[in-house]
């Protein structure tokens, strides 16, 4: 049987074995926030096609 090792003295390695080891699975899900712009016929302020860049 192995003998008990505190998490602080651990070695990298074995603390990722740990850390993985408790790690849930997203199934699919992806948690990046995203935004959906479904009003195409929204007013805009800026015009489409500048005449100058320069500002």
């Amino acid at each position: 049987m192995d003998k008990f090792v505190s998490y602080d003295k651990m070695s990298k390695k074995d603390k990722k074995k740990v850390d993985s080891s408790k790690r849930g699975s997203w199934n699919g899900v992806d948690p990046a926030t995203k935004v959906v712009d479904t009003d195409k016929r929204r007013y805009r302020r800026k015009p489409k096609h500048p005449k100058s860049y320069e500002e």
